[in-house]
């Protein structure tokens, strides 16, 4: 069967199951704000969460300790742009037994090391096992069900296939099974949600309703699942995540790996932006980019530059949040440190929460009506989305109305439709680091456009450009989903690099 042929099947099967799951399905800010590993929530977050997934389904079916040997198969999209975004590499930190969450930066290469060099595997860190990275294979065809297929295969002693489970990884760092997310489903919406959000309208007219913003409509939902004191300190965690994320990209120089030999530009950019200010920590670092010109040239080296440190850790598998994607990290605290660098230097730990919780709502939407996934649906899913919920977000805290924020949200992702997904050498590097920052932009003047409009003049509705997002996707061409088959992947490719 024709390989294409085999893809629209899947498509527009999943498109059917996302419609029926996500429709209704409540989404925490901490599933659309997730911290792990770079360099891609689809490509390494996804693939690793899979292989933890697997060993906990050995463990309850206790088929564990019969494992002798492994086999992984990769599909698609996966198979594609795995090596670029080290999606071997995720499987194997998974199957090892370590959290992207929480495993030290530092012991990733020493455990891949050991892996290569021994040819043996620490099973859930429980069992060595014989493994080569041969064991990891790439498959360039598709499975019906979704583009980022992958499948674990265990076999006993004998030589039996003992196991075998297939996987999807959706965007986001999302999992799924093809067989088993009905019911999960049905779980979670068992919960009793205060304000139950499928669309902007409805976000819309509860915050009407009940003379709330969005922000405090979020955080009543997310009461039902999580205490006060819990909700706000997961919250302050993200927000540590990012600052120190761009942090440590505006102070790191070099060469970022994966044989492009892209130079890190934040190093330069904040070097000249930040002059002689002195500071001894992250917080101090806040305060003193404050006493910096706020000319508005500078004001967008300062945007772009924490847009680009964040995705040129996020490219060196450092630690990063998806926000929703790992591909489209920086445009969020970008434009959150924006606001508090510059349009509010009195900004405080209550900003940040009500910020996070916004964006993490319009994000939930794009994913309940559209897609976060690039092999779905193109960059637009990753920095359209990701614009759109920055770009609600600091509607709120510069005042605007809560159909202000869905305006701003509306015109962010307006501005993106139709955007591909080329990535040269399948690495998150050209064009990805620079669209966060484009992003970051657009979502700072969206937010601006916005808080002039009158919503009820508005002509096109946030949900219905989402749904526009989401014929678009239907109708691009593989070659522009995270394939590197089309674009700027071939007229550019490793050789001219």
């Amino acid at each position: 069967m024709n390989p294409v042929l085999i893809f629209n099947t899947g498509f527009f099967y999943f498109s059917h199951l996302q419609t029926t799951l996500y429709m209704s399905q409540f989404i925490s800010v901490f599933d659309m704000l997730k911290i792990g590993v770079g360099p891609s929530s689809s490509h390494t977050l996804g693939p690793w969460r899979a292989a933890q997934q697997w060993i906990k389904k050995l463990k309850d079916t206790t088929l564990f300790n019969e494992v002798c040997s492994l086999k992984v198969d990769l599909y698609g999209s996966l198979s594609l742009t795995g090596k670029g975004h080290a999606t071997d590499l995720a499987v194997l930190l998974g199957l090892s037994g370590t959290d992207p969450e929480y495993i030290p930066i530092e012991d990733i290469e020493n455990i891949i090391t050991q892996i290569k060099a021994t040819d043996r595997l620490q099973f859930n860190n429980e069992k060595t096992l014989s493994f080569s990275f041969k064991n990891v294979v790439f498959n360039r065809d598709f499975l019906d069900f979704h583009s980022n297929g992958l499948t674990f295969r265990a076999f006993d002693i004998n030589k039996n296939e003992i196991s075998t489970e297939t996987y999807y990884s959706i965007g986001g760092g999302f999992v799924i099974q093809e067989s088993a997310e009905a019911s999960k489903s049905e779980e979670i919406n068992k919960q009793n949600f205060p304000f139950p959000i499928n669309r902007a309208s409805e976000l819309d007219e509860y915050c009407e309703k009940h003379h709330k913003n969005i922000s405090e409509i979020v955080f009543e939902n997310e009461l039902v699942l999580r205490q006060k004191s819990v909700i706000n300190s997961e919250l302050d965690r993200i927000w540590d995540t990012m600052l120190e994320c761009m942090y440590i990209g505006c102070h790191t120089e070099g060469i970022l790996p994966g044989g492009l030999n892209v130079k890190r530009r934040a190093f330069e950019t904040h070097k000249k932006l930040i002059k002689e200010a002195t500071y001894g920590s992250k917080e101090e670092w806040i305060s003193a980019i404050r006493k910096t010109e706020v000319k508005f040239r500078e004001i967008l080296k300062w945007v772009s530059c924490l847009a680009l440190s964040v995705n040129e850790v996020n490219a060196s598998l450092g630690r990063v949040v998806t926000a929703p994607t790992n591909g489209s990290a920086g445009v969020i605290p970008a434009v959150l440190m924006y606001y508090m660098v510059i349009e509010n230097h009195n900004a405080n730990t209550e900003h940040i929460r009500k910020f996070l919780l916004t964006a993490g709502e319009i994000g939930s939407i794009f994913k309940k009506n559209a897609t976060i996934s690039a092999a779905m649906g193109g960059c637009q899913a990753e920095i359209g989305v990701s614009s759109a919920m920055a770009a609600a977000a600091l509607t709120e805290l510069l005042g605007g109305t809560p159909s202000q924020c869905l305006v701003a949200a509306e015109i962010a992702m307006e501005h993106h439709l139709g955007l591909t997904c080329d990535p040269i050498g399948g690495l998150v590097q050209v064009p990805c680091i620079e669209r966060n920052a484009m992003g970051a932009i657009k979502a700072i003047n969206a937010a601006e456009l916005a808080l002039e409009t009158n919503p009820k003049e508005s002509k096109v509705p946030l949900d219905k450009v989402i749904d526009t997002m989401w014929e678009t996707a239907k109708d691009m061409n593989r070659n522009y989903k995270e394939t590197s088959e089309g674009g700027l992947a071939i007229t550019v490719g490793l050789a001219d690099c």
